[in-house]
């Protein structure tokens, strides 16, 4: 393995920290922000009309009720949590076994990158911001919907083709059992993380390597 993408919500980071912490601070200040940043967010506004005729901060606040992966969404979230993040208000949570392996991998000189349904400038603001520091020099690159559907197999050939590796030479990891199907019909390797120990592959990052054994071991890679 030449390269690990891994993805955000449940797997490197707690569902509940995105759903209890994340998704109520921008809908609580959505209607506020868009009206002190009508520059910035016309553009935004403009795409969600088109997409569903209305009033789009009301489109908006419904989509994130509903959790919708909508490009224009997640972009203007990302702009709202900024601000948060800039003032204190929370930090990113990242699990303890993630921080631990992606430092590691980074130092075996893996390339890591992520997939999250979550802006690119969200995802750096997470790990930018994490409980354990700035985590953003472990990554060489980040991908968003911008680059397609989470669960459709010719995101992860465009990901493959655009991080300069075969497909084969990448491991996905994700708690989305769609989304590991997709990533495995692009010819990658992928692992299914289920953090409660259900039917997953993995519980934690901690388990990858007992799985996958080209990867260098987190333990010895740590100690170099």
């Amino acid at each position: 393995m030449k390269a690990i993408l891994t993805d955000i919500e449940g797997t490197t980071s707690s569902i509940a920290f995105v759903a209890e912490v994340l998704f109520p601070y921008a809908r609580a200040r959505l209607a506020d922000y868009v009206a002190a940043h009508p520059a910035e967010t016309a553009p935004i506004l403009a795409e969600v009309a088109f997409s569903e005729p209305g009033d789009p901060v009301a489109t908006l606040t419904r989509w994130i009720d509903e959790d919708r992966k909508a490009t224009p969404l997640k972009a203007l979230q990302g702009m709202i949590w900024a601000d948060g993040y800039a003032a204190g208000a929370f930090t990113g949570h990242v699990y303890a076994d993630a921080v631990e392996g992606l430092r590691a991998w980074h130092a075996a000189e893996v390339k890591l990158y992520v997939f999250s349904s979550g802006s690119v400038a969200a995802q750096k603001l997470l790990f930018g911001h994490s409980d354990a520091g700035d985590l953003t020099p472990l990554f060489a690159g980040y991908f968003d919907t911008t680059t397609g559907p989470k669960r459709e197999a010719a995101s992860y050939a465009k990901i493959a083709a655009a991080i300069g590796f075969e497909a084969s030479a990448v491991l996905f990891l994700s708690d989305t059992p769609e989304e590991v199907a997709a990533a495995r019909a692009a010819g990658m390797d992928a692992l299914l993380i289920d953090r409660a120990g259900g039917g997953g592959d993995i519980a934690s990052f901690d388990e990858v390597n007992a799985v996958r054994s080209p990867l260098a071991s987190p333990a010895k890679a740590g100690a170099q």
